[in-house]
């Protein structure tokens, strides 16, 4: 794991973790050389010593550089350091499709539509440079601060060809097409499946299919028809229905033969929503339960197959079940499966479809040539399935009758492990269904058939979805009494909220300190200079991704770092030199007093303000003390006054509103040989074509001194202006 400050390439600084996968992590970083913020998507430890994965990574980086467009996450570099490798992309600022679709329930018919058009165009801007996704869903969509939509994540993209595709992965469950979920040839309709799925969800607020487990949903994508998103949202218009059940048509030459047909009906939709424009590819009847046995097959039957083959199909069968069990159906990192190589038919048999009229017959007629060994296989499959029904159907009476519940009893919770038939209803029971993976209302509906009432608890889940029952009390096939109630527990959705989009960094430090409040996260802030953020406003919150309860560690800029300098020595100086050494320093001269001293030389400096080798900002003041010399008897003050005015238009000359002079007022007076400053009025910036006041009704001179000069000095560069003669006069 890389740690903040990292530098790669003495070009990217790594600032922090924001995200992980199952091969990578992604970190926030910023390219120093041009000056923008990237991502960094770097392989993990585990794989780098595998050339395979290494492999595939560069796959995944060669293929999406190979792209540019709007609604695509750029690669901008790929590195590969020895056993260390990483890709540079751009970083997008934003939230998740999946976020946005559980932050607002349903999107509106025009907003699904507009965010599909980007999608869409994204998605066909790789298909045309050959390469399909594979794992299009709304977590590899991003919706950026300023409403742009990319694809992300092209972690299982490959070059689309008829030579090299092969079912080499399985992406998230949920989305994934027939094709892939069989383990068959997938191409860019299997992208326009997907994409059908997702618009399904923007529109309805779900997956077209739930399960407990990923064979259970890629079974549903295999068999089950797609309920009509107007069933589920009544507000979906007839044309945006008819596109999103063409595209998630189980058979693939029955969707949209490319992304750009569906871009064009999409735009259509905008237009015309209540138009039934939508060409339906004719189809064969596919009602009956069986269906007619082609040539070919009827070839192979004929001619028999070796038990070598039946058990190489029977190895291909069970590899294609664990490349769909293998991981959670609801993890939204694609997972990687095993090749499998397809079957012989790519079609699933009719007979599994639901809701299909059997035939009168008992089933499909075998010809008389049929091989021998076939014919007598199936006859003693037929007598197997019997005598297990049988024996099911015994079980089940003896259980009813309790002739072996001879001083044992099980438990409901055991019989319904052991059998859904050991719980039996009666007038006073009812079996308790299962509930889990529906949502509230439905639960209520399954339950109020089975003759019971929830009572809820709700509660914060990251992995469902708002109003997803995740538990029940009663477990399924357990012995309920009627008309009782029994607890369910619901999600509430994820507590987490990604700070970046409710405008974290957008906010002062003091707004940053109320929301935190309001959310009831804890926040330590630290400041530090930025040379691009605002003095006030967030740099970085660390973790980014929080919920009520968590500390974050908020940065908050204190704008660009001023300049430091170190204040020089001015001790044993002439009161001139003093003055050139702060002009050298950056420094400007503060009071200036004066006091007798018997060791000090009349005219040096004998005292300053600030110590020398102090660091403090360039333009400060440092006062000092000039020494006087010996003290006199005497104690008449010498006073003298002035009263004009100072043109600059004189020494500037044309344009000088355009002009702009820093300067300083000072009395020079010459004791003992010694030129002496006391200043009159300090450093200040003044327009080229303003009049300068000079006037002064009480300049105290140095005892003894009859004359002295008022100067204007440039306070960059001590050049005297003008200067102005005053005459002194005893007092007292």
């Amino acid at each position: 794991m890389l740690r903040a400050g990292t530098v790669l390439q003495d070009r990217y600084e790594i600032l922090e973790k924001i995200g992980s996968g199952g091969m990578s992590d992604v970190y926030r970083a910023k390219c120093h050389k041009l000056d923008r913020m990237v991502a960094i998507k770097v392989l993990k430890e585990e794989f780098c010593s595998d050339a395979s994965f290494v492999e595939k990574f560069k796959m995944e980086a060669q293929a999406a550089a190979r792209l540019s467009h709007p609604s695509i996450v750029n690669v901008y570099d790929v590195v590969d350091e020895g056993d260390f490798h990483y890709i540079v992309m751009e970083l997008v600022e934003g939230i998740t499709l999946k976020s946005y679709i559980l932050k607002k329930g349903v999107l509106g018919v025009k907003e699904a539509i507009g965010i599909a058009l980007q999608v869409a165009q994204g998605i066909e801007a790789a298909h045309e440079n050959g390469i399909v996704h594979r794992d299009i869903k709304p977590q590899n969509i991003i919706i950026s601060m300023d409403g742009t939509v990319k694809v992300a994540d092209f972690g299982i993209a490959r070059a689309a060809s008829s030579h090299t595709m092969s079912a080499t992965a399985v992406g998230s469950v949920h989305y994934i097409s027939p094709e892939q979920a069989r383990g068959g040839y997938c191409d860019a309709r299997s992208d326009i499946y997907s994409f059908g799925v997702t618009m399904y969800e923007m529109v309805t607020g779900k997956v077209p299919f739930e399960g407990d487990n990923t064979v259970t949903v890629a079974l549903a994508h295999l068999e089950t028809p797609i309920e009509p998103p107007s069933a589920v949202n009544p507000a979906v218009p007839v044309s945006l229905e008819k596109i999103i059940l063409k595209c998630t048509e189980k058979k693939p030459e029955y969707r949209y033969a490319s992304m750009g047909e569906v871009i064009s009906d999409l735009r259509r939709a905008l237009i015309e929503p209540d138009e039934d424009f939508v060409e339906e590819i004719s189809k064969e009847d596919n009602t009956a339960k069986t269906r007619k046995i082609s040539e070919e097959e009827l070839s192979q039957i004929r001619q028999g197959r070796t038990r070598k083959e039946a058990q190489t199909a029977g190895t291909e069968s069970s590899e294609q079940q664990e490349a769909l069990s293998s991981g959670d159906s609801q993890k939204e990192e694609p997972e990687i499966g095993r090749q499998v190589v397809p079957p012989k038919e790519a079609e699933e048999p009719e007979e599994k479809q639901p809701g299909r009229p059997k035939k009168k017959n008992g089933g499909p007629q075998v010809p008389e040539d049929v091989n021998p060994q076939l014919e007598k296989l199936l006859t003693g499959l037929g007598i197997l399935v019997a005598g297990l029904f049988v024996v099911g159907v015994l079980v089940v009476l003896i259980r009813i009758s309790g002739i072996f519940n001879l001083g044992t009893r099980e438990n409901p919770t055991q019989a319904a492990e052991t059998s859904s038939a050991a719980a039996v209803e009666d007038d006073t029971t009812t079996i308790m269904p299962r509930v889990v993976g529906y949502t509230m209302d439905e639960a209520e509906e399954i339950l109020k058939e089975h003759d019971l009432t929830p009572t809820w608890e709700e509660v914060y889940d990251d992995t469902a979805e708002k109003g997803v029952v995740i538990s029940q009390e009663k477990a399924e096939g357990e012995n309920v009494e009627r008309y009782s109630k029994v607890k369910l527990t619901a999600s509430l959705g994820s507590d987490q909220f990604d700070l970046a989009a409710y405008g974290i960094f957008e906010m002062t430090e003091e707004e940053a300190k109320d929301f935190f409040a309001k959310n009831h996260i804890t926040a330590s802030f630290q400041r530090q200079y930025d040379e691009t953020v605002e003095a006030g406003r967030i740099i970085s919150c660390t973790p980014q991704t929080v919920k009520a309860g968590d500390t974050v560690t908020v940065v908050v800029s204190d704008g660009q770092e001023q300049a430091m300098t170190v204040v020089p020595n001015l001790l044993d100086q002439t009161e001139e030199n003093a003055l050139q050494l702060l002009a050298d320093a950056g420094l400007e001269p503060g009071k200036v007093t004066f006091d007798n001293s018997s060791d000090i030389e009349k005219g040096s400096v004998m005292g300053q303000e600030v110590p020398s080798g102090t660091a403090i900002l360039r333009g400060s003041l440092v006062g000092y003390t000039v020494s006087a010399g010996p003290s006199r008897e005497s104690s008449r003050r010498y006073v003298g006054a002035i009263n004009d005015t100072f043109d600059p238009r004189y020494l500037i000359g044309p344009g000088s509103g355009s002009v702009e002079l820093r300067i300083l007022i000072r009395l020079k007076q010459v004791v003992d040989g010694t030129p002496q400053y006391t200043p009159l009025m300090p450093a200040t910036v003044i327009s080229g074509s303003t009049l300068v006041p000079v006037s002064f009704s009480n300049i105290e001179g140095a005892e003894g001194v009859s004359t002295g000069e008022v100067e204007i000095v440039n306070a960059d560069t001590q050049e005297v202006l003008k200067s102005y003669t005053v005459q002194f006069f005893p007092l007292g």
